[in-house]
């Protein structure tokens, strides 16, 4: 069995575990706000529809100026591109034949955009239950590589990475020359929304790459952006290719920048939500790993695997995101999304009844 590789469209997941989809599908394997777009995307769309008529702006000027004064950077320190992946792929294509560290578990794309660029990808894989990053292991590997990727809030675990442990291999990436490509697709909605956007001037070996796509809902439309000292973002800005980032999407980004109490809504719906679950699960024998954000990593202690609870949960209409293909968990664990009560409700419903009969 060949599971996809990303989460989301789960007919395909369905498909793979040759399980009859149901009528009713609750998509927990997707990580973006349960509350959809904001409304100011619905309202503004019929007046965007002239845009489809003419190339968009290939520099995403007036959305660069604006994500500009947002992180209080300099306008040639960021580039706009098409979703976080567009972004990994031109990194990927900026270390071309380079040698690469990815700090697993983490998001499948990375090693795939490298080994594409002929990468040289090796892993360093963190203990799993408390994933804390182990500087004494991990800096000594610095100055073996050229490029290392850290995702921070962690996807799959949710985990948020120790601040002074990151600062850490920031500066020794610096004295051995090794860039640090950090992703922080979902660092708004933790609740302190730590960033090290602002050490791109200080540290010209950092890259940082941002979603909006996640916090706003707005997958279908691709829309990220990264940021990093003038000199490395000159040299990622050549590889992107024209017009890659639709006038559409770049009127959306430059709407939800702008919408502070649907953040805010969204971020304390999120910790009350994850908050509710985790008692439920640790008074129910489930483990469940410490995240910060919209998604947690959860396992049955029982289970060497969790195929299993896996497919107990697509009969019942409920699609998790497996593991499989994370190194470092290789199936023990299941990904779920934390959605709105209701839903978060009937998850609860099935795997306490997975408990009583297992």
């Amino acid at each position: 069995m060949t599971l996809p590789s990303h989460g989301s469209n789960p007919h395909y997941v369905y498909q793979s575990a040759r399980i009859e989809k149901p009528d009713r599908v609750i998509d927990f394997s997707v990580n973006v706000n349960p509350f959809g777009a904001p409304t100011i995307i619905r309202e503004r769309w019929q007046s965007w529809f002239s845009y489809v008529e003419d190339y968009p702006d290939p520099l995403a000027s007036e959305l660069k100026q604006k994500l500009s004064i947002l992180n209080d950077i300099q306008e040639d320190c960021l580039l706009i591109g098409n979703g976080g992946a567009e972004l990994i792929t031109l990194v990927a294509q900026f270390l071309r034949g380079k040698r690469i560290l990815i700090i697993q578990p983490s998001f499948s794309e990375y090693e795939q955009a490298c080994f594409a660029q002929n990468c040289c990808v090796e892993h360093h894989v963190l203990q799993e239950g408390n994933w804390a990053l182990g500087l004494n292991e991990l800096l000594p590997k610095v100055k073996l590589f050229d490029g290392i990727f850290l995702c921070t809030p962690n996807n799959p675990t949710g985990v948020v990475y120790d601040c002074q442990a990151v600062m850490e291999l920031v500066q020794e990436g610096k004295r051995e020359g090794c860039y640090i490509i950090i992703d922080e697709a979902f660092y708004d909605f933790t609740t302190d929304n730590h960033s090290y956007i602002n050490l791109i001037k200080q540290y010209p070996n950092l890259i940082i790459l941002r979603s909006l796509t996640k916090m706003f809902a707005i997958a279908g439309l691709r829309l990220g952006y990264g940021a990093a000292n003038p000199s490395v973002m000159e040299k990622l800005a050549a590889l992107k290719p024209h017009w890659s980032v639709n006038a559409i999407a770049m009127k959306a980004g430059l709407e939800c920048i702008l919408q502070d109490s649907y953040i805010q809504h969204t971020k304390q719906h999120i910790a009350d939500e994850r908050k509710r679950l985790e008692l439920v699960y640790q008074s129910n024998g489930f483990q469940m790993s410490k995240s910060e954000v919209n998604f947690y990593l959860l396992k049955d202690p029982q289970l060497e695997d969790a195929a299993p609870l896996f497919h107990f949960l697509l009969k019942k209409g409920i699609v998790p995101r497996h593991t499989m293909n994370f190194p470092g968990l290789n199936g023990r664990w299941l990904r779920f999304a934390v959605k709105k009560k209701k839903e978060n409700n009937l998850l609860m419903e099935a795997l306490l009844e997975w408990k009583k009969y297992n």
